[in-house]
C-alpha cells in the first residue's frame, strides 16, 4: 500500500508543545513501518497556519500541501497520514477544501491520534468523537491566538513589526525583530510588479510561469505558482513601506522594496 506522509507547524509554540516537524515526521515513519506501508514521501509546512485560504482561487494556501496534491495526480496512493488532522486543517473551511481534494484523488486521511477517523465515514459514533476532539482543537487555537495578538497589538501600535513568517522580500535574523530587505528576493519582488505593469491583461498563472522562465525561484528553490504571485501581489502596500495588523496602521516600519 502506497501512503504520503504531511507535516505542519505554524509557529516555534507549536514545536515546544510536541508538534516539532521532526517528531512528526519520525512518528509517520514508525507508523508506516509498523503498517508495512510504503511511505512515498513526506511533505512539508513550516511556520504557515492551517487555517490560511486562497479565497479568490478557493484553494489551500500551502506551497508543501499543494506539492503533496501534484504528487496524488501522479502516483496511486491509498492514504495521507498525519500525526492529527489539526496539521491537514485548523477551520471549517478548509477542512472542507481538503476534502474535497482528497477525494477527487481517491486518497483517505489516516491520523495517528485519531484512528477512527476517515472522511467517508459516516458512523454517528465516530462522527461524534471526531468532531468533538476537531472542536478543542480549535478551542486551543483560538484561545493561543487570542494571547499572542495582545502581545502584536501592541507591538503594531508602537509602530513595530507585530511578528509571524516574514513577507517574501525580507528576513528577520535571528535574534533581532526588525525586517531587513533580502536583496535577490526583493528583485524578485520588483520583477514581478514591472511584469504585470507590462501585461496587465496576463493571468497570475502567466505572470508565475514568466518568473520561471526568467529563473526566479521562491525560497525553497522552487518555480512560482499563480499562488505565490497573487501572495506578493496582494501585499503591494507592505512593499511600498505600509503594515496594517487588524485595525492598526503604521508606516515606515522597514525599507520599502518597491
Amino acid at each position: 500500500m502506497n501512503v504520503i506522509g504531511y507535516v505542519r507547524v505554524s509557529t516555534q509554540g507549536q514545536a515546544k508543545d510536541g508538534y516539532s516537524l521532526a517528531y512528526q515526521q519520525d512518528e509517520i515513519l514508525a507508523y508506516c513501518k509498523e503498517q508495512g506501508w510504503n511511505l512515498l514521501h513526506v511533505f512539508c509546512d513550516e511556520g504557515i497556519s492551517g487555517a490560511k485560504v486562497d479565497e479568490e482561487a478557493l484553494e489551500v494556501d500551502r506551497e508543501g500541501f499543494q506539492d503533496m496534491l501534484a504528487a496524488l495526480s501522479t502516483n496511486q496512493v491509498d492514504y495521507v497520514v498525519v500525526l492529527n488532522t489539526s496539521r491537514l486543517w485548523r477551520s471549517d473551511i478548509v477542512k472542507v477544501l481538503v476534502h474535497r481534494e482528497f477525494k477527487k484523488h481517491g486518497v483517505d486521511v489516516r491520523s495517528i491520534e485519531q484512528p477512527m477517523y476517515s472522511i467517508h465515514k459516516k458512523d454517528p459514533s465516530d462522527f461524534l468523537i471526531n468532531g468533538l476532539m476537531e472542536l478543542l482543537d480549535q478551542y486551543q487555537r483560538l484561545e493561543i491566538a487570542m494571547k499572542l495578538g495582545r502581545g502584536r497589538n501592541k507591538k503594531a501600535q508602537q509602530g513595530g513589526y507585530a511578528g509571524g513568517r516574514a513577507t517574501f522580500g525580507y528576513t528577520v535574523p535571528k535574534g533581532q525583530k526588525a525586517l531587513q530587505i533580502d536583496q535577490k528576493q526583493a528583485e524578485t519582488v520588483r520583477r514581478l510588479f514591472t511584469i504585470r505593469e507590462q501585461n496587465p491583461t496576463w493571468l497570475l498563472s502567466q505572470m508565475a510561469l514568466q518568473l520561471t522562465v526568467e529563473g526566479y525561484r521562491t525560497t525553497q528553490d522552487k518555480s512560482f505558482t499563480k499562488v505565490q504571485v497573487k501572495r506578493i501581489l496582494d501585499r503591494e502596500g507592505f512593499y511600498k513601506g505600509q503594515y496594517t495588523y487588524g485595525h492598526i496602521e503604521s508606516q515606515g516600519i522597514h525599507q520599502p522594496i518597491i
